[in-house]
């Protein structure tokens, strides 16, 4: 492994990778769930896009939480760790996409009605 040297930083090659692909799968994400997954949201898309933006920071944050606590403090694989962390990121991405990001009168109906 060798770092990855940008000129002005310089970071491990799997931070690079992920610096370097982040700007495509954030776009081709936001693209997907506004205009395939969820269409009947009626926010404007700027709203959209920055929720959309405050939920994949928090999966990220989420991702690297739960990898720190299952391999470093619970002594899991990485591999076994990564595994279920992916299942609760998915799940927490699904559901604020879903009653957040791209909010329907439907969702939105079904959080006054539930509380």
């Amino acid at each position: 492994m060798q770092i990855v040297d940008f000129g002005f930083f310089a970071v491990s090659p799997h931070i690079a990778a992920f610096l370097l692909v982040f700007p495509i799968t954030f776009t081709t994400g936001f693209l997907l769930a506004k205009y395939v997954t969820f269409t009947a949201s009626e926010l404007q898309g700027k709203i959209q896009l920055f929720r959309y933006g405050v939920t994949v920071s928090g999966a990220i944050l989420l991702n690297y939480f739960f990898l720190k606590l299952f391999v470093e403090y619970f002594g899991m694989y990485a591999t076994l760790s990564k595994g279920i962390t992916t299942v609760i990121v998915v799940i927490y991405s699904y559901v604020l996409q879903r009653y957040f990001s791209f909010k329907t009168e439907e969702t939105a109906t079904a959080e006054k009605i539930a509380g």
